[in-house]
């Protein structure tokens, strides 16, 4: 563990300018024979996840693009995951990682994936936080990883995750499709790595986008999230003749129950009839290379980039068009660029371009001969639309025509207003809409609806953010809209912006109806619509949407001596009023209140919070080994999440812990997770008490805990203290959670301190010297690494990737197998010849580890090294102390 200090990383692209054995039920394949560098390590597609499993839900796509149209495709994974909870054994940390990348081997080859490539970085818990997950992976170190990858690989196409901040959307989700998006242009950038290859992918594509029907019509019938978008849906009905006539949906599925320790192995079976299963929908984030927009074919996406574009251009064409400015106004001019490339010359070559009707174009294109030399040529037109535009995105497409063939490209433009006025954006939201500007993918932003959390009852400031997209001054009102039960104070505000400004106007908005439901009980899915009107032009006034989103409150009243930490209430030992904790927030709902509820109690003491939380349960779930005390979502359980101050962006600087009523050896366990300082109880919460009592016969439980406030990264504002109070519940015996229910509830409420409930503790002074702002957190660091994986060093082996996205180790420092292994009394002994110091892994593996050994080299020789093991494959990786991997393997025969 390391303490991390926090500053938001800078996007790196600014700073170039400036294993276990397999489940029974899926048996290991035979044991490879040894790995010979074929230096066949080229990919047509890359997948770009964060964690084993996260190219789960696109492998209908991955393996109809291997069958159908011969694309070899590989799998980038940020992490090993060994952050996640573990349903098949008590593996965590290293151990769980070299388990879960056994498990994504076996999952992505039913699809015909064979490479995978590992970052080494560390999975260390749930969160949304991207410029976390950015800091604890050192961003640019992890940019530099995946640019040498795809440099090495040479894809033409990147398919990656969600880049933005959804909610719930998980932050190393995030992360994994920014360093993706970045490294899609980095490594054309002769700037990046100076003195390594460059390579321009052609496509890059987001998953999702859309939605559409069941059955073959979902690939032409979707409805785009963004009508300017080039969106693809790629159905999973169509059968697979490499899998028996399964459909893809089917084999995916299979795939997916490889992943038994998350609980997948229990997934239910895919629709049999195909006219029941669905797309994958994909968005196109950019392209160099002509397509056709509109296409349909299951291999569009593929177009241009590894299959040839229609219209007959050479292979190796690039067409794209630039925009001037990704917002324009109204009767406001702005320019779009052609942008063509060729390895052979295209004669007379001219670009078109299509805009929406009423929009105006002028320039005549003409690019002359494209191509000698690979020279890009450029067209540039000036667009215009009415004045009548109203705001909205809309897609703008080019045509590349010439004497040796023609092609298309596409991209958008956002009308708006001459003056906008949004709902001020949570931090999050605006990191990301700052990277994608940065970055050049401003159409990736507007995905995620701008919201504020509000206490029930009470009242807060709300920012209304406000631009002026024109050449001259403006000025006009702002006028919140907001629904029965809530009031602006003002009604409205005035403003007045100079040409091209910024600025912003406030309001103090209060929820009057202290009886509205809160959490997702309330409004549209928790959230209560909030509409900004701003005037300030001839046009019409701009109206954007965001939402309030109400938690629910409660003020804890001081407990007259402490409560007795014995699992039971007593009377008057929790003055307050009951928590209704029943509400769902995730997972199948209850069946009764039989089935799962709960209420909690909370209250606190001169030096402590004490918490009092009664489930009402009819099933238990598995009762874990005390040695297991973690993962706590696992099974029945109670979490408790503390925000201090009431105003963090993320849980690290939060206190969470995971109470489990039960364990092995009789009694209940603690942990802390996923907040300021991880892991055991007694070592990361000093003080803190836990008791709990289970019903003989079983109806539930209930839990007790005493939390000093000296356990807690920060003091406590007495007037807002975030609070929340979680149940997980679970009916089965296979490490795997249904339901939760609690307080403040949202899907993924556990990592968004901002919508957990708020707690008013009237009277408490925070004990001297707590601090008021947390310290850098406690966070995970140990890794699993790509030298202590037999299966990542027989694949670089026999591809000549380099481990873990890192250099070769030069020849001057480098290290191999030499001669044959001799195999004797089950052990092999080896001899292998190094040309400086380094350390070298050793390990022998037949679908398991049989035997490892670390070898620690001071300089150049030949030396005999004997290890455990006799049979399978011998593989041995070099780190060489001045950096850099080598990697080479041996068969073993006895």
């Amino acid at each position: 563990m390391r303490r991390l200090a926090l500053p938001v990383i800078a996007a790196a692209l600014a700073a170039w300018l400036v294993p276990a054995p397999p489940s029974a039920a899926d048996p290991p394949p035979p044991a490879p024979a040894a790995a010979r560098h074929t230096g066949d390590g080229r990919l047509d597609v890359l997948f770009v996840g964060a964690h084993p499993d996260d190219e789960a839900g696109s492998l209908s796509t991955l393996g109809q693009w291997g069958e159908d149209a011969g694309a070899k495709v590989g799998v980038l994974t940020v992490t090993r995951g060994e952050g996640g909870g573990n349903a098949a054994g008590t593996e965590e940390g290293p151990p769980l990682g070299l388990l879960r990348e056994d498990e994504e081997r076996r999952a992505v080859g039913k699809a015909g994936v064979r490479d995978v490539h590992y970052l080494d970085k560390v999975d260390f818990y749930y969160t949304v936080s991207t410029p976390l997950t950015q800091d604890v992976w050192d961003h640019a170190a992890s940019l530099e990883k995946v640019v040498r990858v795809v440099r090495e690989t040479r894809p033409k196409v990147i398919v990656t995750m969600e880049p933005a901040p959804l909610p719930g959307q998980h932050g190393n989700h995030q992360e994994a499709a920014r360093l993706a998006s970045e490294a899609y242009f980095a490594a054309a950038d002769p700037r990046v790595l100076p003195g390594m290859r460059t390579w321009a992918p052609g496509r890059l594509f987001t998953s999702g986008g859309a939605s559409g029907p069941a059955g073959s019509a979902c690939a032409s019938a979707f409805t785009p999230d963004d009508p300017g978008a080039v969106v693809y849906g790629v159905w999973g009905g169509r059968a697979s003749a490499r899998n028996g006539g399964k459909t893809w949906a089917q084999v995916e599925r299979e795939a997916q129950r490889v992943y038994v320790s998350q609980g997948w192995g229990g997934f239910p079976d895919a629709p049999s009839d195909p006219g029941e299963i669905g797309c994958d929908y994909f968005t196109q984030a950019h392209s160099r290379v002509p397509f056709t927009p509109g296409n349909r074919d299951a291999a569009a996406m593929l177009e241009g980039a590894l299959a040839p574009a229609a219209g007959g251009l050479p292979a190796g064409t690039g067409f794209s068009l630039t925009t001037g400015s990704f917002g324009v106004t109204a009767g406001g001019a702005f320019t779009v660029t052609a942008h063509a490339r060729s390895p052979k010359a295209l004669p007379d070559a001219k670009a078109a371009l299509s805009v929406p009707r009423g929009w105006t174009v002028s320039g005549s294109g003409a690019l002359g001969t494209v191509g000698g030399g690979g020279r890009e040529r450029t067209a540039t037109f000036t667009v215009r639309p009415p004045a009548t535009a109203g705001p909205g995105r809309v897609r703008i497409e080019g045509a590349l025509r010439s004497a040796r063939g023609s092609g298309g490209t596409a991209t958008s433009v956002e009308v708006r207003p001459e003056v906008t006025g949004a709902l001020e954006p949570l931090p999050r939201v605006a990191d990301f809409d700052g990277w994608a500007a940065r970055t050049g993918l401003p159409a990736t932003t507007g995905r995620v609806k701008r919201v504020l959390t509000l206490g029930s009852g009470r009242s807060r400031e709300v920012r209304v953010d406000l631009a002026n997209t024109t050449g001259s001054a403006r000025s006009g009102t702002v006028t919140l809209g907001l629904p029965k039960g809530f009031a602006a104070a003002p009604a409205s505000r005035p403003y007045e912006l100079a040409a091209g400004r910024t600025g912003s106007v406030t309001f103090t908005v209060t929820n009057t109806d202290a009886a509205l439901p809160t959490s997702n009980a309330g409004g549209d899915g928790g959230d209560y619509p909030v509409t900004v009107t701003t005037t300030g032009g001839p046009g019409t006034p701009d109206r954007q949407r965001g939402a309030l989103e109400l938690v629910p409150v409660a003020e804890l009243p001081k407990a007259a001596a402490a409560p007795t930490v014995d699992g039971r209430e007593e009377p008057g030992e929790y003055p307050g009023k009951a928590l209704d904790l029943s509400r769902l927030w995730e997972g199948t709902a209850c069946g009764s209140a039989a089935d799962c509820s709960a209420t909690g109690k909370v209250t606190w003491t001169d030096d402590a919070l004490h918490v009092l939380v009664a489930v009402r349960d009819d099933t238990p779930g598995t009762v874990l080994g005390a040695d297991d005390c973690k993962r706590h979502w696992r099974t029945d359980a109670v979490e408790i999440g503390i925000d201090p101050r009431g105003d963090s962006e993320n849980t690290s600087t939060t206190f969470k812990t995971g109470i489990l009523p039960r364990t092995s050896d009789g009694g209940p366990c603690f942990e802390r997770d996923a907040d300021h300082h991880q892991g055991a109880g007694p070592e990361t919460a000093p003080g803190m008490r836990v008791a709990a009592t289970v019903s003989e016969p079983y109806t539930g439980y209930t839990v007790e805990a005493e939390i000093p406030f000296r356990a807690l990264p920060a003091a406590v504002d007495p007037e807002r203290m975030g609070l929340d109070l979680f149940v997980y519940d679970s009916d089965t015996r296979d490490k795997t959670g249904q339901t939760r229910i609690g307080w403040s509830t949202w899907g993924g409420v556990q990592g968004d301190p901002y919508r957990w409930g708020l707690a008013a503790l009237p009277g408490h002074t925070p004990p001297p010297g707590l601090p008021t702002t947390a310290p850098p957190p406690v966070m995970p660091t140990d890794a699993a690494a790509s030298v202590n994986s037999p299966q990542s060093i027989v694949q670089a082996a026999g591809t000549g990737i380099p481990l873990a996205g890192g250099p070769a180790a030069p020849p001057s420092d480098t290290a191999r197998i030499v001669g044959r292994p001799a195999v004797s009394g089950g052990t092999t002994t080896f001899r292998f010849r190094v040309t400086g110091p380094g350390t070298a892994y050793a390990h022998v593996w037949d679908g398991k580890v049989l035997g490892t050994k670390k070898i620690t080299v001071a300089g150049a020789g030949t030396r005999s090294v004997t290890l455990p093991g006799a049979t399978g494959v011998l593989a041995v990786a070099f780190q060489a102390r001045g950096g850099g991997t080598a990697s080479s393997t041996a068969r073993l025969t006895g």
